[in-house]
């Protein structure tokens, strides 16, 4: 049985018709013009006219799918046009999947983004992509199967369709690029029917990554790798200080290297400016080649004045932040829920413990770069970029260019975890090319990004619980003094405080009764941002190490403690059209882990096992890790995951993503954290912020997925939350030692 599914309200099919009979189907504004910007370079030809698609079907029967959000690792390049071809009722083997720019239009006078929201990887976007790109598919469906009915003149509901094919009673069929030409002449219908799960051929089922075979084979052109005419490379060094300024540099001899040819400087932006100009001042090199930039660079010998004079450091604010936490001033309420004074003084237990994490980087495999060419008349800006309508807005901001002169590309992006989301790098590059007058590729080194990032803000966890006579938690309070996210710019005005630090509303808010949050903000020049889920990568650790302890402490097993909390199925926590917390959905998840890893049975040899769960944007998750010391090495002997991330589009990609979140987590959690010291990040390249080697990895990471039938959630964040806290549990059940400080070796080998 089908669904029917109104058209109207934020999106309606385009269709039009190439002089070689292609069907072209764009999603875009209800008003827009039926004009689009150029399609992919790879598709225009004599046979096309220039109208951005969306899904294309030549007279071959060949079906083009583009995928609208960046592809940064998330498998949303394959995920997106999946939903499109399962509703288009197209084989996977038939499609090639294209990169779409951003979409800018204009509705009503009024921006639009043609294609629908095009940041990729954000809760919000998994669910918006299971509806609109199926819609997008299913419209297309329709003109063709009342294409088919016009030529056979029988009732368009006899016909069914399969493979690309339209098929009536009698098994004569029509191919959609036999279709297409007339299906491009029809009005879309004012409603159309979606596909009931069970009737899906392409979703949930495994399916090859679109592009899989140009990465291996190395065709695929990441932003690093993109040219455009004329273009000069450029390399920066920044100030090391933050808001500091350039006093001096040797630009004779930079500009001797041969290659080289210009040296231009700017200014950077404090923190709580808008990030229109680059964060940090620079002086630039341009030339030929990357090679010649960077010799050039190398050369330079700047030398920058502190904007004043600090001694802040990584050490001092953690010790700043216990101060705070010990202090007199209760800091901001977050949560409060119940009478947890009350609540303490019938206690006949109470259990408190602190837990300090570090500031993070997001070390990207591909540090940034960007592309850009300005002219009078528009501008070309090529980067992977995950807010691409954020960056139109900035480009405009920075040229005087209206937006839709911006012509913004999106090539794959190696990595982000949330870097990408920062525009600072275009902006940068849009400065540069102003000064310079020429296209610019802008290139950051790895150095540059580790020393220049947005890192998840720093935070020490003070938690209490109290308990009654049956060892059941009546009372909790979460206390944390962190470095907030929300310190640049109007953009950040809306958000709470203490974003990036805590989650109001993540386990166990709402399931006791007397609960207690507050926050204490702590100053610090160093620029803050998003990071894999942010603040609940924080929380999760402090709480389910925290319910290890508790567990520990009263002598009850750390499942059952979990699943008492849970207690009955409800869902609790929703707001603001916020998914809120399934406890049924999290005690499944959390059961199946235990189940797997064995949970009950005694272990030997020295191993040890520890658990821990965690909800996320509507998702559950839950990890176990078996473990040994073998003298100063930790093993890990098993890695399981059993994650709800709503319903799976491609169940392969699903469990490459999990994996590599679960070991991402694991290297995370052993050795990284960012340091500084005189306002400095001290980590200048991966040699000091070192990635777990493969040697050091678990050797399979058991993922298991479970069905589900709620919208879907981005599986890495989700699957990264409960990683540290599992490994730190298991830590604990090993060697007997509680680290309650990331990362766990350094802490593990101190006390040992």
């Amino acid at each position: 049985m089908t669904t029917p599914r109104d058209p109207s309200r934020r999106h309606f099919l385009r269709v039009a018709v190439s002089a070689g009979g292609a069907l072209v189907i764009g999603l875009g504004g209800r008003h827009a013009a039926a004009a689009e910007s150029s399609l992919p370079s790879e598709l225009i030809g004599d046979e096309l006219m220039r109208l951005g698609p969306f899904v294309m079907i030549e007279r071959d029967n060949r079906v083009v799918i583009g995928a609208r959000a960046c592809e940064v690792g998330q498998g949303v390049r394959t995920s997106g046009p999946m939903l499109v071809a399962e509703e288009l009722d197209v084989d996977w083997s038939q499609v090639r999947v294209i990169q779409l720019g951003y979409g800018y239009d204009e509705v009503d006078g009024r921006p639009d983004d043609r294609y629908g929201a095009q940041s990729g990887g954000l809760p919000a976007d998994a669910a918006r992509d299971w509806s609109d790109l199926r819609m997008a598919g299913a419209r297309a469906r329709a003109l063709l199967l009342r294409s088919a009915a016009d030529v056979w003149q029988v009732p368009v509901e006899s016909l069914r369709t399969q493979s690309g094919y339209v098929i009536d009673g009698s098994d004569r069929r029509l191919s959609y690029g036999a279709l297409a030409r007339s299906a491009a002449s029809l009005q879309p219908a004012d409603a159309v029917t979606l596909k009931e799960p069970a009737d899906f051929r392409l979703v949930g089922k495994p399916a090859r990554t679109s592009d899989a075979a140009d990465i291996v084979r190395g065709r695929t052109r990441y932003a690093s790798d993109e040219f455009l005419t004329g273009m000069l490379v450029a390399v920066v060094a920044r100030c090391p200080h933050p808001g500091g300024t350039l006093e001096g540099a040797d630009e004779a001899a930079a500009r001797k290297v041969p290659g080289v040819r210009d040296v231009v400087r700017f200014d950077g932006s404090a923190s709580g400016v808008s990030p229109l100009a680059p964060l940090a001042a620079g002086i630039a090199v341009l030339a030929d080649t990357t090679w010649a930039a960077l010799e050039a660079r190398a050369r330079l010998a700047p030398t920058w004045k502190p904007a004043e004079a600090t001694s802040e450091s990584s050490a001092r604010l953690v010790a700043r932040a216990h101060e705070r936490l010990d202090g007199e001033d209760a800091g901001l309420v977050v949560r409060k829920d119940g009478d947890l004074a009350a609540s303490r003084k019938r206690a006949r237990h109470q259990v408190k413990a602190r837990y300090e994490l570090p500031f993070l980087a997001h070390a990207m495999l591909e540090a940034p770069a960007v592309a850009v060419e300005l002219r009078q008349d528009g501008a070309v800006v090529i980067a992977a970029v995950q807010d691409p309508d954020a960056t139109s807005r900035l480009v405009s901001d920075l040229t005087g260019l209206p937006r839709g002169a911006i012509d913004i590309r999106l090539p794959r992006g190696g990595g982000s975890f949330g870097r990408r989301l920062a525009n600072d790098f275009v902006a940068e590059a849009i400065i540069i090319a102003k000064l310079a007058g020429k296209p610019v590729r802008l290139m950051w080194t790895q150095a540059d990004d580790l020393g220049h990032d947005f890192l998840r803000p720093l935070s020490v966890h003070a938690l209490s619980a109290t308990l009654d006579r049956g060892n059941r938690i009546a009372g909790w309070s979460h206390d944390c003094a962190g470095t907030p996210r929300n310190d640049r710019g109007k953009s950040q005005d809306s958000v709470p405080a203490w974003d990036g630090c805590l989650d109001a509303d993540a386990f166990p808010a709402g399931l006791v009764a007397h609960f207690e949050q507050h926050f204490h903000p702590l100053d610090s020049t160093l620029p803050r941002g998003a990071w894999r889920a942010t603040a609940d990568t924080a929380q999760a650790f402090a709480t389910q190490c925290f319910i290890d302890e508790i567990a520990f402490e009263v002598r009850r097993d750390a499942v059952a403690l979990r699943l008492e909390l849970l207690g009955e199925a409800r869902v609790v926590g929703a707001n603001g059209g916020a998914p809120g917390l399934d406890t049924a959905r999290m005690a499944s998840v959390l059961k199946r882990c235990a189940e797997a890893i064995q949970w009950n049975s005694r272990r030997r040899d020295g191993r040890g096992v520890g658990i821990a769960c965690h909800a996320w944007a509507g998702g559950c998750v839950a990890h176990a890790f078996e473990t040994a010391m073998d003298g100063d090495r930790l093993r890990i002997e098993r890695a399981v995951c059993v994650i709800d991330a709503g319903r799976v589009v491609n169940p392969l990609g699903l469990e490459g993503e999990v994996a590599a979140a679960t070991v991402d987590g694991i290297a995370t959690a052993l050795h990284l954290a960012i340091t500084t010291r005189d306002g400095q990040v001290q980590q200048r390249n991966l040699q000091d912020y070192r990635i777990m080697a493969m040697a050091q990895a678990p050797a399979r990471v058991e993922v298991h997925i479970v069905e589900s039938a709620s919208d879907p959630v981005p599986a890495g964040d989700l699957a990264f939350n409960s990683v540290a806290p599992a490994l730190a549990n298991a830590i604990f059940a090993t060697t007997t030692v509680r680290v309650r400080k990331l990362p766990l070796m350094p802490e593990l080998l101190r006390m040992l």
